[in-house]
């Protein structure tokens, strides 16, 4: 097989760092917050749809689920929710933007390999200030050639990186957690997926079937199997 110049590029959350633990746990206790007014099931299908109607408007990200926690918290208790507990849910979301970027097992030893040798570029979705914080404290932003903070993951941003990057989809190839957002769009476009599920996937991210695109997508347990993916492709 001839060998090619591949470019690679990586999601950021719950891909290089943990993200999804930090909203699960958060979660738990907004159920606890409001158990005295309904049951857990209730305050999560309720939450998760109060976050749906609103994504258009915040986007995604922290601030806009602590939005969406207070507007379901209010609808919930039919406006009964006391002052001191609107500033416990505006204190849930003020720690999880302090929390700490801790990375995931084998991300550091990944890229320090990758960056010699391919053309890296971060693509993320969500809050541009959050995601420039976490990055930040990542320690990771040297191994990137570009970085891409999106407001959504579609074919037509893809399209748009490609094209402003210089970019055949051909030769590039997706790593992330998300069938939805990082690997669907760039396989319909020609590139190739690696897909490494994190543990805790949120409801709006679900794809219920693994894609078909033979030679073009790998599921991956740890990024630590990325170089059988790269030889896969021919990658030099």
């Amino acid at each position: 097989m001839a060998t090619r110049d591949l470019v690679v590029g990586f999601d950021a959350d719950d891909t290089l760092w943990h993200n999804e633990t930090i909203f699960e746990q958060t979660h738990e206790r907004y159920r606890a917050l409001l158990a005295h007014y309904h049951d857990a099931a209730t305050v999560d299908r309720t939450l998760f749809a109060t976050e749906m109607r609103n994504l258009d408007l915040y986007g995604y990200g922290v601030k806009g689920f602590t939005l969406s926690a207070i507007e379901t918290a209010i609808q919930l208790t039919a406006g009964k929710i006391r002052a001191k507990e609107i500033r416990e849910l505006i204190e849930l979301g003020r720690s999880m933007l302090a929390h700490p970027v801790e990375l995931l097992e084998g991300v550091e030893e990944a890229l320090g390999a990758l960056a010699g040798k391919h053309r890296l570029v971060l693509i993320t979705k969500g809050d541009l200030r959050d995601q420039e914080r976490k990055l930040a404290k990542s320690g990771l932003a040297p191994h990137f050639r570009h970085i891409e903070i999106l407001s959504e993951k579609s074919p037509d941003s893809y399209a748009a990186i490609f094209r402003r990057h210089g970019i055949a989809p051909a030769d590039f190839l997706m790593i992330g957690n998300s069938l939805k957002s990082d690997i669907l769009p760039v396989l319909a476009l020609g590139g190739a997926g690696a897909y490494v599920p994190y543990h805790i996937t949120w409801a709006a991210e679900r794809v219920a079937d693994l894609p078909v695109a033979d030679g073009r997508f790998f599921q991956l347990k740890t990024l630590r199997e990325l170089p059988a993916v790269l030889a896969a492709l021919g990658a030099r």
